[in-house]
């Protein structure tokens, strides 16, 4: 059996396309919404993608809104990352979201986050 060297990343059982539309539609509600509540697993996950969009968002290029709408596919998103979020962390130099743990679910005991942006 082969090994998985430089194979990273969850798997959150689903195929590649429906990873991809699960990490869009929670990228695009913590742009909307600034938190939401989600399994642990899946807020590690999309930590470092949010983050990166953020950085994207501190300036205001064509380029920069290109490569964001490639992402989120949404212009409303898009437009919010751009204008409101983009500018509150101008001064900040990373570390734009925080997670921290609510509960344990009841059905199936996943640890149940928030994660959300920092002020």
């Amino acid at each position: 059996m082969a090994a998985r060297h430089h194979i990273g990343g969850r798997q959150l059982s689903r195929n590649s396309g429906q990873r991809r539309a699960l990490y869009r539609s929670l990228l695009n509600a913590l742009v909307e919404h600034d938190r939401i509540r989600t399994t642990e697993a899946k807020a590690k996950e999309i930590q470092p993608m949010l983050e990166k969009l953020i950085t994207l968002g501190r300036t205001d290029t064509v380029t920069n809104r290109r490569t964001a709408m490639t992402i989120l596919a949404k212009p409303a998103s898009v437009t919010r990352l751009f204008e409101d979020i983009g500018p509150r962390f101008a001064a900040r130099a990373g570390g734009y979201t925080r997670i921290f743990k609510i509960k344990v679910r009841v059905g199936d005991a996943a640890v149940i986050c928030q994660i959300e942006m920092v002020e």
